[in-house]
Formats: structure tokens, sequence, C-alpha cells
């Protein structure tokens, strides 16, 4: 999959909004995400912030974690919403967007809801990444 239908943007959009409003932060930046599977199945997820800050879980591998705990292995989109500029998965949670996804998985980012969505595929994030 090399792109996504507007319809399936907008829901994933809708979703990673709304699961940010429940994140759980210490630092400046709330962040949401929201999983496609291939089977077709969403899945939301936040970030979750602990005062020990090696100990912090992504919103991106929250999302995934749910993915997989529901039975979905294999991700085809993600879409991550944070209200901050040039912002990207780090490279831990591009491991597992990998993992899941593989170099044709299209990660998208939106800095403001109903704002431009960017798509990139992982490959593009990560270019060098081993194979």
């Amino acid at each position: 999959m090399t792109s996504l239908s507007d319809e399936a943007l907008h829901r994933l959009s809708d979703l990673s909004w709304s699961v940010r409003k429940r994140a759980r932060i210490l630092g400046p930046t709330a962040v949401g995400c929201a999983a496609l599977s291939t089977s077709g199945a969403m899945y939301g997820g936040c970030n979750i912030e602990h005062r020990f800050r090696s100990h912090d879980i992504h919103a991106e591998v929250n999302t995934l974690g749910t993915m997989v705990s529901a039975g979905d292995e294999h991700l085809a989109a993600v879409l991550i919403a944070a209200e901050r500029e040039r912002f990207t998965p780090c490279g831990a949670c591009l491991d597992w967007i990998f993992e899941l996804g593989g170099g044709g998985c299209i990660v998208a980012v939106q800095t403001r809801h109903g704002g431009h969505i960017e798509s990139l595929l992982a490959r593009e994030l990560m270019p060098h990444y081993p194979r």
C-alpha cells in the first residue's frame, strides 16, 4: 500500500486527535497515534509519560501494542497527531513500524487537527534501515 484514501486519512486523523486528548504528559508534547492494519481495523494510542523518563510509552508503541493485543500484526499505516513543527516518530518507534509494517508502511503526521497531513513511507524516513 503506497497511498490512503481521503476517507481513511480523515478517520485516522480523527482517531489520533481523539486519543491525544488522553495523553499523560509531564513534558510539553501530547501525542496521539492511529494505526490502520492490513485487515482494515484501526487502533489508537497516546503517549504516557513517567516521572522516570526512561519509562515513557510513546504513542506509536502504545498504538501498535494495542493492535497486536487485538490479534492484528500487519501494519499498513500510522498517523501521528502532535502540535509540533516537523514531528516524526523517533528511531525506536520507527523500529516498531518497520517490524510490523515494513519499509512500505505509510507514516503520516498532522500538526493540527484538520490541517495538512504529511505522508511518507517508513523507508523514506529511514532510508538506510537494515533489511
